[in-house]
């Protein structure tokens, strides 16, 4: 078993769509310290981060492909709206600003 990847306390729901996310993929993987924030101020903070976990070593590849094409799909590339020139993050498919779409 190895830790695949480690989330701030505050991406907890990050971390359980990931974690969907690739069991749906046919991956199987454990969401550590998910029910540790309510402990915060009594442990340490570096203790509450939610870890994702891998069982079997040999998809760990495959797993780190999955959760980086789904940050790709989710991050986008940044762009300039061609109405008012006002830039924007890639996530973002209409300007915040005049409502143009992309």
């Amino acid at each position: 078993m190895k830790k695949l990847c480690a989330f701030s306390p505050w991406q907890r729901s990050e971390a359980w769509l990931l974690r969907d996310r690739l069991q749906h993929e046919g991956i199987a993987v454990l969401l550590r310290n998910e029910e540790l924030f309510a402990a915060m101020g009594e442990i340490p903070f570096i203790e509450l981060r939610p870890e994702l976990w891998v069982v079997d070593d040999e998809v760990l590849p495959r797993a780190q492909c999955l959760i980086e094409a789904w940050q790709r799909e989710t991050t986008g590339i940044a762009w300039s709206c061609p109405s008012c020139g006002e830039e924007l993050e890639g996530q973002f498919d209409a300007c915040w600003k005049c409502g143009r779409t992309r």
